[in-house]
């Protein structure tokens, strides 16, 4: 019984999100080709049936250190992108955007300036490998626009005419002083 329950964790873990996957350290994989597919299906690290403490450890460690490598913020010009609180701030001030809001900005950050197709965005937002039949996409980037007009930063999510979305970079760049004559 033990047996079942274990692997009907692994099933739900290997179906879990990938940033949940990214934390866990599978412990008694004996099998080689099963740790490596593990590990390809984004797990932190696997190890064998009986590790040393001090292995467990290390690579738990290893884990950790990982995931703090990861941006906290993102600065583009006048505005901050706060990975932790899921907000974008504008001197000082919160936009108080919704995750998905947040999400998306976050995406279009990425690349500032670089049109990114709808599907991309429906991809790595929403985790949707088709094309639903809502505007939930459209409705989430005009909430967004209109939170960043609010916040001073009109026109910066712009909709390029094959639908897909880009930051103008030129928005983001702090302003240059004209030299005296």
């Amino acid at each position: 019984m033990p047996h079942r329950a274990m692997v009907s964790d692994w099933v739900m873990l290997a179906g879990a999100s990938a940033r949940r996957r990214q934390r866990v350290l599978a412990v008694g994989v004996e099998d080689g080709l099963e740790r490596a597919r593990l590990l390809k299906l984004g797990f932190g690290d696997a190890i064998g049936r009986a590790p040393e403490l001090e292995e467990i450890e290390s690579r738990a460690l290893r884990i950790d250190a990982a995931m703090r490598s990861l941006p906290r913020e993102r600065g583009l010009g006048p505005l901050k992108l706060d990975l932790l609180l899921r907000d974008a701030f504008v001197a000082g001030r919160g936009a108080g955007l919704h995750p998905r809001e947040f999400l998306l900005l976050w995406r279009l950050a990425e690349e500032p300036g670089v049109a990114i197709p709808a599907s991309e965005l429906r991809s790595d937002v929403w985790r949707l490998a088709f094309r639903p039949e809502t505007n939930s996409l459209a409705v989430h980037v005009s909430r967004l626009r209109a939170k960043l007009r609010t916040a001073g930063l009109d026109g910066l999510v712009e909709t390029r005419s094959d639908g897909a979305y880009r930051l103008a970079e030129e928005m983001l760049r702090p302003a240059v002083p004209l030299a005296d004559d």
